[in-house]
């Protein structure tokens, strides 16, 4: 997926036709010129995505700290580089780890605002689906992405570990995205 500055305004590529920015003229108080700016169509979606995927972030972050120590953001970043090199990597990979775990935030975030655009009832509806939004990201990090990653974190699982996991996915990661959704994209 790419962005590309269109005539009328930027999109993203391959959808050529969605709109994210439209150009239009804009007329400065006490001037006779005019001026090309970028007025926000979307302002409202990003906002919600920003701050959804913020305080989704924030709080499975908090999360990880409690249950796997200070740590944990290494522990991200080894699903990268590898175990030995993300814990020995010091405060970079710690960093690394931090930056990760907020990119994978903001674009869960994404996904679940941009496929509001279609599904109107994730907006609507947005604790049901926040809830199972948080089941889906969970099952997506656990049984497609951990077991891809330099990791290969594959189960058994425990059944108190998977319990906590999705009850904290769902509390932590659904609902505020789809309450961001909710409140900030109408």
């Amino acid at each position: 997926m790419a962005l590309l500055l269109g005539p009328m305004g930027v999109y993203i590529w391959p959808r050529v036709g969605y709109l994210l920015f439209e150009l239009k003229p804009k007329n400065e108080p006490g001037t006779s010129r005019q001026m090309n700016s970028i007025s926000p169509v979307r302002t409202k979606l990003s906002r919600a995505i920003v701050i959804g995927g913020a305080i989704a972030g924030t709080l499975d972050k908090i999360s990880g700290f409690v249950s796997f120590g200070l740590r944990s953001p290494q522990g991200i970043a080894a699903g990268l580089l590898g175990r030995s090199a993300a814990f020995q990597g010091g405060a970079r990979t710690w960093i690394l780890g931090m930056l990760l775990h907020f990119f994978i935030a903001f674009t869960v975030a994404a996904i679940y605002c941009l496929a509001s655009r279609r599904l109107a009832f994730l907006a609507d509806h947005w604790i049901v689906c926040g809830l199972f939004y948080g089941i889906a990201v969970f099952l997506v990090m656990n049984l497609v992405v951990l077991p891809l990653s330099a990791l290969h974190l594959t189960g058994p699982y425990q059944l108190g570990g998977l319990l906590q996991g999705l009850l904290g996915h769902m509390v932590m990661v659904g609902l505020p995205i789809s309450f961001s959704l909710h409140k900030f994209a109408r």
